[in-house]
C-alpha cells in the first residue's frame, strides 16, 4: 500500500485547463450577449473555467462570442495577482509545439487590472461594456450568470444595464472530466488511499485492554463497557487516528481540506463526524478521507473496521453493504440511469433487513449512493439524481447503514465511467478487520 512518491513521478502530466466553447455555446443559444462569473479563490465555479488558484478576494471572468474568432475572454484579477493570472489563465491555455502561441479552443484570453479598487461586479460590467457596447439606460444586454454569483455583484451588473439569466452551462461541463482531470483525480486518490492504509495499520497495532472497572456509570452501548483501545502507550481516538491521516496526505503532497472524517461507535452514525471520540474494540470505525490536490481535484475513500468484534450487527451491516457496492458498480456503465445505480443498491441493503430509504436519524440508509467529484468534493451527477451516466464522469459508489444506537458501516470507491463500463481509479481491500498494509 505504500505505493511511490508522486513527487517522484514524471512531471510530464496532461495539462490541465478548461475548454471554454461550450461556454460560448450557451450564450448563443440562450440569445445572451455574453457570460460573468465572480467569486475568489474559493469558488470552485471560477476556479474551473480560469484555472486560476486566484486570490482571497473577488475577480471575474467575462466570456463572449465574437466573429473574429470562436470567442473572447477577459479574466479581471487583482493587479498584485496578474502575473500569476497571465501564467494560469493565459499561458496555460495556449498551444504547445505546432501552432504554439493560439489557444487550444479558439478563445482567446487576456488579463486586465485596470480598476483595481473598484468591486469585481463594476469591473465586469465594464468589460461588458467595453466588449459588445450596448446602452446602459436602455438594458438591452442579457448576461448568463451561474445560479452561485454573489449577490452584490449580480446587483451591480443590473445597475449597469445588464439583464441576468442564471444558467448551468459551467455544471454540464464539469461533470465529464478530461483525461488531464482523471490524471489529477487518480492521483489524489492514490494519497487518500497512502492515508487510509496508514490508519487501519494503526488500529491493527492497537492493543484491547480488558476493563478492570465496572463500577463507572451507565455505559452508552455494550461496547462503552470496555476501555479505549491503546496505541504508543496512550488512549486512541478519533483525534488521534485522524491525524496519523493527515500526516500521510501532507507527505503525499495534498490538503486534508478537514475533510477526513472519522467516527467511531455511536459517531460512526454521523455521516461527517470531525470530533473526538475512544476508539473502543467491538464498535465499528468508520474512516472517510477526502482530501484535495494542488490542482483543487479531490479523493473521496472509505471504509470500515471494527477491532475485536463479536460478529453481530456490524458484521451482518458490512456484508450487507459490500455485497450493495458490488451490484451497483455491475450496474454502472454508459446510458445507464443515476436512479438505477442508487436502486439497485437501496435494494440490496433491503434483502439484507436494513431500511433501504432510511430518514436522517432513522436506522437504515440514509443518503444517496453516490456523486460526483471533481474541483468540489460534491458536484454533478449525483446517483440519487435523474439523468444518465456518461464517460467521463467521475463519482463515488458509497452505501452504507447506520444505527444511530449502535455506529455506521459505509464503503466508498471512486470510478469514472468509460466507454463500456468503469474503471476505480484506485483500489484499496476489503475486510472488516484492520490489517497492515502500508
Amino acid at each position: 500500500m505504500s505505493g511511490g512518491s508522486d513527487a517522484a513521478e514524471s512531471l510530464d502530466r496532461p495539462p490541465l485547463r478548461t475548454d471554454l466553447v461550450p461556454i460560448v455555446e450557451a450564450i448563443a443559444a440562450a440569445d445572451a450577449d455574453a457570460f460573468v462569473a465572480v467569486g475568489d479563490r474559493s469558488d470552485d465555479d471560477l476556479r474551473y473555467l480560469t484555472r486560476f488558484a486566484g486570490p482571497d478576494r473577488a475577480y471575474a471572468l467575462v466570456v463572449v462570442p465574437t466573429d473574429e474568432a470562436v470567442g473572447r475572454a477577459v479574466c479581471c484579477a487583482p493587479s498584485l495577482f496578474r502575473e500569476q493570472a497571465e501564467r494560469e489563465f493565459v499561458s496555460g491555455a495556449r498551444r504547445r509545439g505546432e501552432g504554439d502561441g493560439e489557444f487550444y479552443d479558439g478563445v482567446a484570453r487576456e488579463v486586465r487590472t485596470e480598476r483595481a479598487g473598484d468591486h469585481a461586479g463594476e469591473r465586469a460590467a465594464a468589460v461588458v461594456r467595453d466588449l459588445i457596447g450596448g446602452d446602459d439606460e436602455r438594458g438591452d444586454r442579457t448576461l448568463l450568470v451561474p445560479p452561485s454569483i454573489p449577490h452584490d455583484a449580480a446587483v451591480y451588473l443590473e445597475r449597469a444595464g445588464n439583464a441576468l439569466a442564471s444558467t448551468d452551462a459551467v455544471a454540464t461541463a464539469r461533470a465529464r472530466k478530461t483525461d488531464a482531470e482523471i490524471d489529477r483525480l487518480r492521483r489524489v486518490q492514490r494519497a487518500a488511499v497512502a492515508g487510509l492504509a496508514r490508519a487501519e495499520a494503526v488500529l491493527a497495532e492497537s492493543d484491547v485492554v480488558e476493563p478492570t472497572d465496572k463500577s463507572a456509570g451507565e455505559p452508552r452501548s455494550d461496547a462503552d463497557r470496555r476501555p479505549p483501545l491503546c496505541w504508543g502507550g496512550e488512549p486512541l481516538t478519533t483525534e488521534r487516528l485522524r491525524r496519523e491521516v493527515n500526516a500521510v496526505l501532507a507527505a503525499r503532497g495534498v490538503r486534508d481540506a478537514g475533510n477526513t472524517v472519522i467516527g467511531a461507535g455511536l459517531s460512526a452514525a454521523d455521516l461527517h463526524y470531525v470530533g473526538d471520540d475512544p476508539i473502543r474494540p467491538g464498535e465499528t470505525v468508520l474512516i472517510d478521507v477526502s482530501p484535495r490536490g494542488p490542482d483543487g481535484y479531490h479523493g473521496d475513500l472509505t471504509r470500515t473496521f471494527v477491532v475485536d468484534g463479536d460478529g453481530g450487527w456490524e458484521r451482518r451491516a458490512y456484508l450487507a453493504v459490500e455485497s450493495a457496492r458490488e451490484v451497483a458498480l455491475a450496474e454502472i456503465e454508459p446510458g445507464a440511469t443515476a436512479a438505477s445505480v442508487h436502486g439497485e443498491a437501496a435494494a440490496e441493503l433491503g434483502a439484507y433487513g436494513f431500511d433501504p430509504s432510511a430518514g436522517e436519524g432513522e436506522p437504515g440508509f440514509t443518503h444517496g449512493t453516490g456523486h460526483g467529484v471533481g474541483v468540489s468534493l460534491h458536484e454533478s451527477p449525483s446517483l440519487s439524481g435523474a439523468g444518465e451516466l456518461r464517460p467521463g464522469h467521475v463519482l463515488t459508489v458509497e452505501p452504507g447503514v447506520y444505527d444511530p444506537k449502535v455506529g455506521g458501516v459505509r464503503l466508498e470507491d471512486l470510478v469514472v465511467v468509460t466507454e463500456d463500463g468503469y474503471e476505480l481509479l484506485a483500489e484499496y481491500p476489503f475486510g472488516i478487520v484492520p490489517s497492515e498494509r502500508e
